[in-house]
């Protein structure tokens, strides 16, 4: 474990600014450099790097961090191999406080056995089985001449097996004790490397006297599933000969999630750059031979369908996505299912479509018979999310009779509700209702849609103006780091900000109707989206940054630290409702002095006025009992 007070230290004498501006091309802009982000395709710079305090911060995609997160996250570093590279920099020396993970008594390709550490955390303890697991798999591909004869059957060559890791799992029970030294250790069972199974064939058993151990991967070929760091978190296994099931995947486990991580992500990141869009398929096959025959920007679920989460990962990098399944039935379900998860993530600056191949076709047969040019030319013509929602409601309704017409709208709702609020939502309605007939305010009325004030007024001209200082900022600051809290105040507590907040009167109103726009589970980052746009965004800039730049490395550090443990997680999570518990109560209390200095001011004016008439006196009793109570709120 690296000391918490050197990477202190190390933050302390890196700039930032120089860390990023190797692999980003930055220019001054006021306090801050901007540049393109290297995180997701962009045409206007959108990508902030504070000198002052540090951090980066990307207004598009919600990236930010430190100078450690930034290589962790662009260059695939895990934690301490970024810590080394920083602090080689600035010519400081990384403390070895811990004991060698493990002593390897053979090659380091894990053909020998291992012994590791499992002392250590889960997880890390997990990850380094893995990793030995991959070596292994990896080695014995090389002495395998009929797994190799299977991938040069299926057009690969060598180099794109090394590129993403291809191995083979040998034949028979136990292959992997030749990896490690204690092949019955719990660690390789919460690995899903091998199977535990008791005398009752329970297969979950602890390894004990009376369990039988045995490889959980016989006969593949091996798939490692990297996460974006480059780390081994999982294989799938395809089996070389028939048999069943074809594919085999790792059993989830404390860092492998099927429904979050995506095959070939951490392998296509520069080429979704470079390509500005990333293609899912159905396979690891099929991304391995597409990346064979030059579309590298290629990736895959992992034998589930596509997750929003899945979706939520792509976006971070690019703008566009792209989805190719099969062509046959079960290909066009889960390009649907790909649609509900799209859904309320297609946001206004996003572009998700669906390519439909023939049904004879998967996208590997199709780039083999049309070339990669003839498969980039039939994925820009892939169908639009909107389009392809209007299609299926079509298809499967009959839109000459009324019936149907009604029907297609009842299909449509909650796609349509799906969306967030934004241009694209609307000129789904207003298709909508070209196709039904119907007018788009019934459809608005019918689906209980209403245009947000924000899209309806139009956008003031944007003036230079300085953020706003006192109560103004502390409201606007809670309300941007947890939006969430914007749902709960009352019609009395918006009045009294807007009327508090003097000349941020018209930042309070965009903020909360922002806020209420995108839903109960609004977050900072999606506030970031919808801020983003407005004609006031050097001022949300501002106080997001400030915002960011609290404990920001920490909190980045916490995060990312590849050995985090359950108990760690359990404190962050904590640590965050403390956090947005926080700002909940900052909001009432801003909320309170600003009614507090409301009502002192109009106490002024009734008594300057005279206190005779009988309005007045009562106005000024209700006043004063009001404070009073205001005075006696926790």
């Amino acid at each position: 474990m690296i000391p918490q007070a050197f990477i202190d230290d190390l933050l302390q004498r890196i700039d930032v600014v120089e860390v990023v501006g190797r692999h980003v091309k930055l220019r001054k802009g006021g306090a801050n450099f901007m540049g393109l982000c290297p995180f997701h395709n962009e045409k206007s710079p959108s990508f902030s790097v504070s000198p002052t305090k540090q951090f980066y911060h990307c207004f598009g995609c919600g990236a930010h961090g430190t100078a450690l997160t930034f290589l962790i996250e662009y260059s695939g570093f895990t934690f301490p191999d970024a810590v080394r590279d920083l602090a080689q920099s600035v010519g400081m020396t990384v403390p070895d406080t811990r004991a060698q993970a493990h002593e390897i008594s053979g090659d380091s390709d894990g053909t020998s056995g291992v012994a590791f550490d499992e002392s250590r955390s889960r997880s890390t303890a997990i990850i380094e089985a893995l990793e030995i697991a991959a070596g292994f798999f990896r080695n014995t591909l090389r002495g395998s001449q009929r797994a190799i004869g299977y991938l040069k059957d299926r057009g690969l060559t060598g180099e794109v097996a090394a590129r993403f890791g291809l191995g083979y799992a040998p034949e028979g029970w136990n292959g992997l004790q030749a990896a490690f030294e204690d092949y019955r250790s719990a660690v390789l069972v919460d690995a899903g490397l091998v199977i535990a199974k008791d005398a009752t064939g329970n297969e979950d058993a602890e390894p004990g006297a009376n369990t039988r151990v045995y490889d959980r991967f016989r006969d593949r070929v091996m798939f490692p599933i990297r996460n974006l760091r480059g780390r081994v978190i999982g294989f799938g296994g395809r089996i070389i000969d028939d048999g069943e099931p074809k594919y085999l995947n790792s059993p989830e486990t404390a860092v492998f999630q099927k429904g979050q991580e995506l095959y070939g992500l951490f392998e296509a990141r520069q080429a979704i750059r470079e390509q500005g869009f990333a293609l899912v398929v159905e396979g690891y096959m099929d991304v391995v031979a597409l990346a064979q025959l030059g579309v590298a920007n290629a990736v895959a679920t992992l034998g589930t369908a596509c997750t929003p989460n899945h979706v939520q990962k792509l976006l971070r990098q690019t703008d566009r996505v792209t989805f190719s399944f099969d062509g046959d039935s079960a290909g066009r379900k889960a390009a649907w299912r790909a649609l509900e998860a799209s859904l309320p993530l297609a946001t206004d600056e996003k572009a998700l479509s669906f390519l439909f191949l023939p049904a004879e076709h998967d996208p590997d047969s199709y780039v083999r018979e049309h070339g990669r040019d003839g498969f980039l030319e039939a994925v820009k013509a892939a169908v639009p999310l909107s389009e392809y929602v209007l299609r299926e409601v079509g298809r499967t309704n009959d839109l000459r009779t009324a019936e149907g017409r009604a029907k297609a709208l009842f299909d449509a709702r909650p796609l349509v509700k799906a969306l967030p609020a934004g241009a694209l939502r609307m000129q789904l309605v207003r298709a909508l209702a070209t196709t039904t007939g119907a007018a788009v305010g019934e459809i608005l009325e019918s689906f209980q849609i209403a245009q947000s004030a924000v899209s309806r007024r139009a956008p003031p001209r944007r003036i230079d103006r300085k953020p706003p200082q006192g109560l103004a900022q502390r409201a606007l600051t809670a309300l941007i780091m947890y939006p969430v809290h914007a749902h709960g105040l009352t019609s009395s507590d918006i009045a009294t900000l807007e009327e508090a907040a003097d000349d941020a009167r018209d930042l309070i109103t965009e903020t909360i109707e922002a806020a209420k726009a995108q839903g109960p589970d609004v977050d900072f980052l999606a506030m970031s989206d919808a801020l983003r746009e407005s004609p006031n965004r050097e001022i949300y800039e501002a106080l997001m940054q400030d915002i960011l730049a609290v404990e920001e490395y920490k909190r980045d550090l916490l995060l990312l630290r590849t050995s985090t443990d359950d108990a760690k997680e359990e404190a962050e999570a904590t640590r965050r409702g403390e956090r947005r518990d926080a700002a909940a109560n900052e909001l009432r209390d801003t909320v309170r002095r600003m009614r507090s200095l409301a009502i002192r001011a109009e106490l002024e004016r009734i008594a300057q006025a005279g206190l005779r008439d009988a309005d007045n006196m009562e106005a000024y009793r209700r006043l004063v009992e009001e404070q009073g109570r205001l005075l006696r709120e926790p």
